[in-house]
Parts: C-alpha cells; structure tokens; sequence
C-alpha cells in the first residue's frame, strides 16, 4: 500500500514532536519508522501501525483499532496495531502511545539477540 509524500512527512513531524531521533525507510510500497533506530510503526495507505505486545495491545483494541492485515482477506496479522488517527495532532495524547512501542520495539530487539 503506498503511502503519500504529504501524509509521510506529516506523519514522522508529529512523531519527532514526541520521541527522537525519528527516521523512516520505504519498504514494500510503504514505510517503516524508527526511533533511535527501533523499528516501532510502519505506514500502509494513509494508516500509521504501531509496535504492539501483551503490555500494549489492550489499549489499541480498548478504542476499536485492529492489527496491520498486509494482504487484504488474509487473516494473517502483524504485531502492529493501527494508531487512532486523531492521536497524531495531539502531542500529550499521542506521547505514551509512541513510548509504548518504542518499549516493545527495545524489547523485541533484546529477545531476538538472545
């Protein structure tokens, strides 16, 4: 799923408003995110996907979001749950969100070196 030049950079502005250093790499027709170089959320269309374990995935299916479906029909699922897109213009709101999945980004990482 492509994703647009304006909706990409708006996107990682308002993440860089909240964790740093933020970087991005296209990938597959859409866009990974990192931050200090943890894969935390992808992009697919006009949707941004966080990084989500047993610590975080309640919240996201507490407000109705599901997890990144990368083929469409396909049951298969991503460890990325879709972000509340009035989440990304509020810096306070959006913060505990990012830092989450930054969290479980640092921790996959740690079991995969193990």
């Amino acid at each position: 799923m492509a994703v647009s030049r304006e909706y990409r950079e708006f996107v990682l502005e308002q993440l860089g408003r909240v964790a740093a250093p933020i970087t991005s790499r296209s990938m597959f027709g859409g866009v990974g995110v990192y931050s200090g170089g943890l894969f935390f959320a992808l992009m697919a269309g006009e949707t941004i996907y966080l990084k989500v374990d047993d610590t975080n995935r309640g919240d996201f299916e507490a407000v109705g979001m599901g997890p990144f479906r990368p083929f469409e029909g396909d049951k298969a699922t991503m460890h990325y749950y879709e972000l509340p897109a009035d989440l990304l213009e509020d810096a306070d709101a959006l913060r505990p969100w990012v830092e989450k999945a930054v969290d479980v980004a640092r921790r996959a990482r740690k079991t995969k070196k193990k």
